[in-house]
């Protein structure tokens, strides 16, 4: 009973608010900044490479811990869950919406730039909680929303995230989920006692490399259907408008789901990423704004589609009573016939780093909101423990339990960070601005407070 109710929670704010608030917001942003994310697209990519000689948290570094949060369950499980449910129509709604969300996440990152303040360590910190203080100069939903967040990223996305490894890891090798369990939160417990700079060095090493061998897998099934690749494709484009209706895939059900989950996993206006992203030392707000939502793109048009293409490529049955995760696993297993077992494995393992490096750094959105509430630095101790026992208590506790609990939060915080970033947007539309500007002159462009000189008194980390 206690699952149903909050499933139905869940579903009535993510349909009824959430979804239709997302996707405006998505579109408005498109629009209000000229299709930033596909006009500016080259410039995304040489921001990502460009070079930082300051000893801080690099743009790449701030890259890294925000892909690190959005690979992970959402990618291979998330994926599976939404095809299961959705059909296999969900998968062309999730590239809708990584396409107009890039523009919103450039919106929020680049608000969190430009709003962010020092850490008192040489750093900065900043976020939705910031640019809600300081923009609209509202304590108490600043407060709200570091809560939100807090409970989302540190505590029920991170029992998703346990749960789907200790899932894998008894799908693949009968280990008891609660052996997982505890050895997860103990490893997630080793690494964020380390600070952002640890969790940073871990994510830019760790993830990198198990996404490109997780795609390079994909590839390989690829190749070996390369004569159902286009069968797919119409697949997912017909059955997202009903056409051919497959498990659960009505019109409704297809959008629904692929707007969801393709939410959970990329993260576009949710409020995460640019808690990082203001942590980036950056000569212009847009730089980083550009860089995280370059992270949209890989996130779902690349990982979350190899995902998608295993499945479906693979011919498995779809279904409903399998999890999102176990369906990945026979996915893979049914095209490596030759090594039985081996592609259980392999997203056993993917999963495990994916899920790993997404605890971590959902922990640091915890705690850097943590701190916007509270100096005392008994409250970052105290989460640090709440943050590993719910790890252990998520990977013993039931799926749906965990799911819907993260459907709720992550709606409710959503919400709250959209509401704030549409009022907000017309000054990352003038720091757009000024950058094309500055590009067009041929200059590295740099930030100054008279582009936005009504709020100069806010941005105390850029020069006047």
């Amino acid at each position: 009973m206690f699952e149903k109710i909050l499933g139905t929670v869940g579903d009535s704010l993510s349909d009824w608010l959430l979804l239709p608030l997302l996707v405006a917001a998505a579109i408005w942003f498109t629009l209000r900044m000229r299709g930033v994310q596909f006009t500016m697209f080259g410039e995304m990519c040489r921001q990502l490479t460009a070079r930082s000689a300051h000893p801080g948290i690099s743009s790449f570094q701030a890259f890294a811990v925000s892909i690190a949060s959005r690979v992970g369950t959402g990618n291979l499980a998330g994926v599976a869950t939404a095809i299961i449910i959705g059909g296999p129509g969900a998968v062309f709604w999730m590239w809708v919406m990584a396409l107009l969300g890039a523009a919103s996440a450039f919106v929020e990152s680049t608000l969190a730039q430009l709003y962010k303040v020092p850490d008192g360590l040489g750093g900065f910190r900043g976020g939705p909680a910031y640019y809600i203080l300081h923009g609209l100069k509202s304590r108490w939903w600043a407060v709200l929303f570091a809560v939100l967040i807090s409970v989302t990223f540190g505590l029920a996305y991170n029992s998703v995230q346990s749960n789907t490894i200790a899932e894998a890891f008894h799908s693949s090798w009968q280990i008891p989920v609660w052996l997982t369990a505890t050895a997860v939160s103990l490893l997630s417990a080793w690494v964020i006692w380390g600070g952002l700079k640890s969790i940073a060095r871990f994510s830019q090493w760790v993830v990198p490399v198990m996404a490109i061998a997780y795609i390079l897998v994909a590839m390989v099934v690829v190749a070996m259907n390369l004569e159902r690749v286009p069968d797919v494709f119409r697949l997912i484009v017909e059955n997202a408008f009903g056409i051919d209706e497959a498990v659960g895939g009505t019109l409704g059900g297809a959008m629904a789901m692929g707007i969801r989950r393709g939410l959970f996993s990329n993260e576009a206006g949710e409020g995460s990423a640019p808690n990082v992203a203001a942590t980036a030392h950056v000569s212009h707000p847009v730089k980083q704004g550009l860089v995280q939502a370059l992270g949209v793109f890989t996130d779902t048009l690349l990982i979350c589609t190899t995902t998608a293409l295993l499945i479906l490529l693979s011919g498995v049955h779809i279904d409903a009573t399998v999890g999102g995760i176990s369906l990945t696993q026979q996915a893979l297993d049914s095209e490596f016939r030759l090594l039985p077992g081996a592609g259980a494995w392999f997203v056993s393992i993917a999963i495990l780093f994916f899920a790993f490096t997404s605890i971590v750094a959902n922990y640091y959105y915890g705690e850097t909101n943590i701190r916007f509430i509270s100096g005392n630095p008994l409250w970052v101790t105290l989460y640090r423990c709440v943050v590993t026992a719910f790890v252990l208590a998520g990977g013993i506790s039931s799926l749906g339990v965990v799911w819907s609990l993260a459907d709720i939060t992550m709606s409710l915080m959503a919400i709250c960070n959209l509401c704030a970033i549409v009022p907000l947007g017309r000054y990352a539309r003038r720091c757009l601005d000024d950058f094309r500007r500055q590009r067009r002159c041929g200059a590295d462009p740099q930030y100054h407070k008279s582009v936005n000189p009504e709020i100069a008194g806010s941005t105390p980390c850029w020069p006047d």
